[in-house]
């Protein structure tokens, strides 16, 4: 049975971009306004926007890469749930971060959307957007997000120089652990941590070493973090664990052999759209999970892990 018409192309099984080719970009971070067709942030997969239920009402939320891809999406349905969000974005994707703040304003025109550009791959850079944070949310945060990510493939160690293995480690993990150190003092009982890791440690992607190395750690710290600190301050930890999902990341840092196959393979058929990640961490960051902390969430189209 075919799917019907109304839904989006990006949702058919069997999707993929009219042209790999085009979509491929050379530079890091990868910016999503030349992705053809755009990711889609609040359209899901019946074809209807998402709808909000007020269940960030009130809340304060860190997003870190909140201007593209993923934490893109995130940030727009935290304002359409009525959180206000600090949206940080590396330097180089400031068209990316300007044109996500002025969505946002279209679709959730009473969310505060605070912009703060920094690249976070040293403690002093991560320390310095933590004051910021505090100012800006007067030393009270509900909600943070730990998405900010890089990566490179590299089919061998002996061609992985140790250059990029710090690179990728300073931003995937590093940064997590000065900014949730640093911002856990002022979250208040029932706050919520979600850090964003990926199936790769759970398949072990040959060409992304470094890159699954972190995201193995990511879950492990996520789990070992929310057992130390649930109980004594009602902070929850939980990570999402995505599968393939079509982020200007992927766009600028697979091969185009890696492209042409990127979602087909899942169950489903298809890449993930940034929405269908997005909604879970709506889910872990509100009171609807209340009961849910260090657990894997895996939004990844079927996949048996």
């Amino acid at each position: 049975m075919s799917p019907p018409s109304s839904i989006p192309e990006q949702y058919k099984p069997g999707f993929l971009p009219p042209s790999i080719a085009k979509q491929m970009q050379e530079n890091l971070p990868g910016q999503q306004s030349p992705l053809e067709p755009a990711p889609l942030d609040d359209i899901l997969a019946d074809g209807t926007k998402y709808k909000p239920a007020g269940k960030l009402e009130g809340k304060k939320a860190v997003v870190t890469g909140g201007d593209s891809g993923i934490g893109r999406s995130v940030s727009i349905l935290f304002a359409l749930e009525g959180a206000d969000v600090f949206l940080h974005y590396h330097p180089l994707e400031e068209k990316d971060a300007n044109d996500t703040k002025a969505y946002i304003a279209k679709v959730a025109p009473s969310a505060k959307v605070e912009l703060y550009a920094k690249d976070l791959r040293t403690e002093q850079a991560c320390l310095e957007m933590v004051e910021e944070v505090k100012k800006w949310s007067g030393s009270k945060l509900d909600i943070l997000i730990n998405n900010a990510a890089t990566q490179n493939e590299v089919p061998h160690i002996e061609e992985l120089e140790s250059e990029q293995w710090r690179h990728v480690f300073d931003v995937n993990i590093h940064a997590i652990f000065y900014l949730s150190k640093n911002l856990i003092p002022i979250m208040p009982w029932g706050g919520s941590i979600v850090n964003n890791a990926s199936i790769n440690p759970f398949v072990g992607h040959p060409k992304l070493l470094d890159y699954t190395a972190t995201k193995g750690a990511i879950v492990g710290f996520s789990r070992a973090l929310s057992n130390q600190i649930v109980k004594e301050k009602g902070i929850r930890v939980n990570v999402v664990c995505p599968g393939p999902i079509w982020t200007p990341l992927v766009a600028a840092t697979m091969s185009k052999e890696s492209l042409e196959s990127f979602g087909p393979s899942t169950a489903i058929g298809r890449a993930g759209q940034p929405v269908e990640v997005a909604t879970a961490f709506v889910f872990l960051a509100s009171s609807d999970s209340s009961y849910f902390t260090a657990q894997c969430f895996h939004v990844n189209g079927g996949a048996a892990y």
